[in-house]
């Protein structure tokens, strides 16, 4: 028997309807699907940005339980471009708005002091950042913490000059000034925050950069006067 065209054309609507709802019931997306893989990498250095700050993480933030631990919401995804300042509330800074572009963060221990918008944006990705005043850290202690930090993914490390202490340790919204490199806190700090997904604003952001974009081998350098008038605010 001869179907009219009609009702062919109905009958293919019906099952291509059923097709992309069994989809959608499933969670998978058709074979045809172009949406990114969670797993994708960002095209280049200027990938898109969370804008949210971390819910409070409550149990699943275990630094709360450090002694002498700062902690402080700052919103994610604000941002500068060089050589545009922010206006920083803290020193060393450990959130806020920062540049477009992060350090290089995946194991790097700086021996040079690095522009504080670029380190800060390491800790939106994860990272913690361990910072050091040079004038009154002996060099064992910087070898101390450089041990903590070479070729570890999201570590980080960098002199800090003016530092009021010896020692500090910053991930995003937390920070913790230490006399002594050898403090078990420290290890307590990067245990309980490098990359917990709870308290950062960029969960699974990476801390690699092409070299066209930061070189890790001579990178900005860090400014020690005081952000000049027009310069970004903090945020909060």
């Amino acid at each position: 028997m001869r179907i009219p065209p009609l009702r062919v054309a109905v009958m293919a609507a019906v099952v291509l309807l059923a097709g992309a709802c069994n989809s959608s019931v499933s969670g998978q997306p058709s074979s045809g699907s172009n949406l990114p893989s969670s797993n994708s990498s960002p095209p280049d250095a200027s990938m898109t940005e969370s804008t949210g700050t971390p819910e409070a993480a409550g149990d699943n933030d275990p630094s709360t339980k450090i002694n002498g631990i700062e902690i402080k919401q700052y919103k994610g995804g604000d941002h500068v471009q060089a050589p545009q300042r922010v206006a920083y509330d803290q020193s060393p800074p450990f959130g806020g708005a920062h540049d477009g572009i992060w350090a290089a963060c995946n194991g790097v221990v700086y021996t040079k002091a690095v522009r504080s918008e670029h380190m800060v944006h390491t800790l939106e990705h994860g990272a913690v950042w361990i910072a050091y005043n040079p004038d009154t850290l002996p060099a064992a202690g910087v070898e101390t913490l450089a041990k903590k930090v070479t070729g570890v993914p999201y570590m980080v490390m960098s002199p800090y000059p003016g530092l009021d202490k010896p020692v500090s340790l910053q991930s995003w919204g937390h920070r913790l000034k230490l006399d002594d490199p050898a403090d078990p806190r420290a290890d307590e700090f990067i245990k309980a925050l490098k990359q917990n997904k709870y308290t950062y604003p960029e969960p699974g952001a990476t801390c690699d950069i092409p070299t066209s974009a930061f070189d890790q081998d001579n990178p900005p350098p860090f400014d020690p006067s005081p952000a000049p008038a027009g310069s970004k605010p903090v945020g909060s």
